[in-house]
């Protein structure tokens, strides 16, 4: 009487295990898909202190490639950037990763960019780890794209301009929030004009309003890495868990800022429901 049961139970073991590991394949199948499926994320940001003569223009912004490649050569990233037809691009810094250094992969990637539309790039965190940052910055340049190292400059358009500015990440100059306010208030910026700033870290929002910033496009947070439905991203440098700047739009006081998810990782290597993204700002003036 007890065989029958014996075996109904080591049924039920294995049908559990065969179920757990399909149920984990398709995991590990979804999350592989998650961490190379890019997606484009179209933002609008109006101003009535933007110029007419702006409305429409079209950022793509990529940042925290940390040495990624989507395809060979990058391909698919570029074919992506080249799909949402920026007016400019602007890359927000950790173009290369301080742990796994390719700077053929970078350069590479700045080239491609810049021969799509003017290209802005401003310095993470990273780029601060390594010996090599003025062979990159030298190297960018030369593929001609901008690097804006604590400067602005006039964006011109039908006879108006706005300044994008863009500040070097605060661990090249002490690495506080003191610092940074510091070099933010040394900007060649004029009270009228609109200004878009360039920087890696969304965790300083507070002070990007204090200096009257109309704009701030950053990275840095990877979206909190994992994303929980509902709560948003878990964990991020310098937020810590559940981050109140992980991804998308945000506004207070005058000042948007924009912070973009990322398109690579770096010391967890892989992202859980969060998709690598490209960020497309459209400037819009006030309805």
């Amino acid at each position: 009487m007890t065989k029958p049961v014996r075996v109904g139970r080591k049924k039920k073991r294995l049908l559990f295990a065969a179920g757990s590991l399909i149920l984990a394949a398709a995991l590990g199948v979804w999350i592989a898909w998650g961490n190379t499926a890019l997606v484009v994320t179209e933002l609008t940001v109006t101003s009535a202190r933007l110029p007419h003569a702006f409305e429409g223009f079209r950022m793509a912004q990529v940042s925290d490639l940390h040495n990624g490649t989507f395809g060979e050569d990058n391909r698919r990233l570029i074919e992506e950037l080249a799909g949402t037809e920026p007016d400019c691009v602007v890359l927000t810094g950790d173009l290369v990763d301080s742990r796994h250094t390719d700077m053929e992969v970078a350069l590479s990637f700045g080239r491609q960019a810049a021969a799509l539309a003017p290209t802005y790039y401003v310095t993470g965190n990273h780029e601060a780890r390594i010996d090599e940052i003025e062979q990159l910055k030298t190297g960018l340049e030369e593929a001609g794209v901008v690097v804006l190292e604590n400067e602005s400059v006039l964006l011109e358009r039908a006879g108006a301009a706005i300044a994008l500015a863009g500040v070097g990440d605060p661990s090249f100059y002490g690495g506080t929030a003191e610092d940074l306010q510091r070099e933010l208030e040394r900007l060649p910026l004029e009270e009228n004009v609109y200004t878009v700033l360039l920087s890696h870290r969304p965790e300083y929002f507070a002070l990007y309003g204090e200096q009257g910033i109309d704009l701030v496009l950053t990275g840095h947070a990877h979206g909190g890495q994992f994303r929980v439905p509902g709560l948003g991203g878990l964990w991020a440098p310098g937020q810590g868990l559940f981050p109140p700047y992980d991804a998308g739009l945000y506004e207070r006081d005058g000042t948007a800022m924009v912070v973009s998810r990322g398109v690579g990782n770096s010391l967890f290597p892989f992202r859980v429901n969060n998709r690598p993204e490209i960020v497309v700002v459209t400037l819009g003036g006030e309805p």
